[in-house]
């Protein structure tokens, strides 16, 4: 192997380039019009852990009687660009998905990370989000630690552990222990409360479940199950089945998996 040399300016090849792919700059590439349904809100997104995250709050206040929580869910290819058409854009300037569209106010409310759109929808609704000081400041506490820390999950475990085109010993390494520390440390919050942020379920479990609740149940990188030795960590393993057998979770997850196929 051909020993890497850091150049004084990093060039981006321009001749990789294609309309899904990415490019080290922002915006729009081509002119799109996305559709609009009647629902109060519209969902443009994909069935990753991010996009799941969405359908299953959704569906979870449908399940606790909040009747205009309806939406019409889009599905935005990203393998082949769709987050970098013009319409997509104006709604999430930074292309990635989920993104949401409330409908019922005027001017509608443009809503873009995940965590943003949980939290969006729960202050909304006054729903999977504790009230008191102490139970709120616990949630937003783990939501916004999934926010930050699921990159190394995605981006970097995940990555070099299923996408990379060769298995490189040092990014796995260290992105593979990464991983195992925070999955030790979910397993040892677990060991001591139901939900992540204490007795009740909240928004905080939604978004930490989408990825290591799948990743501890083996759904998002074939073989991770035997390589993370995810049978230790028993206590996250018996939430996130329980958080598997909820109806929203399971309605939410069939809502995105019928985008895919659509």
């Amino acid at each position: 192997m051909t020993k890497y040399e850091l150049p004084d300016v990093w060039q981006w090849e321009e001749e990789n380039s294609n309309r899904g792919g990415n490019r080290p700059t922002a915006g729009e590439r081509f002119e799109q019009k996305l559709p609009v349904g009647e629902a109060p809100f519209q969902l443009y997104s994909l069935g990753t852990p991010n996009g799941i995250k969405v359908t299953i709050m959704l569906e979870e206040l449908k399940e606790l009687g909040v009747d205009d929580a309806d939406y019409d869910l889009y599905k935005i290819n990203i393998g082949a660009g769709d987050q970098f058409g013009s319409d997509f854009v104006k709604i999430n300037p930074n292309s990635k998905i989920p993104a949401l569209v409330d409908q019922s106010l005027n001017p509608r409310v443009e809503i873009f990370e995940s965590g943003s759109i949980l939290l969006y929808l729960a202050e909304k609704y006054n729903k999977l989000i504790p009230t008191d000081i102490h139970g709120r400041t616990e949630t937003l506490n783990w939501l916004f630690w999934q926010i930050g820390a699921g990159p190394f999950v995605g981006g970097g475990f995940g990555h070099f552990f299923a996408y990379a085109p060769e298995p490189m010993e040092y990014p796995i390494d260290r992105f593979t222990m990464e991983t195992k520390r925070q999955l030790d440390l979910l397993d040892k919050v677990l060991a001591q409360r139901s939900y992540i942020a204490g007795d009740t379920y909240t928004i905080a479990d939604i978004a930490i479940w989408s990825w290591y609740g799948r990743l501890a149940l083996g759904k998002l990188y074939e073989g991770s199950y035997e390589f993370l030795n995810m049978d230790e960590y028993t206590h996250l393993l018996e939430w996130a089945h329980r958080i598997a057998e909820r109806p929203g979770v399971q309605k939410g997850l069939a809502a995105e998996y019928q985008s895919l196929a659509e």
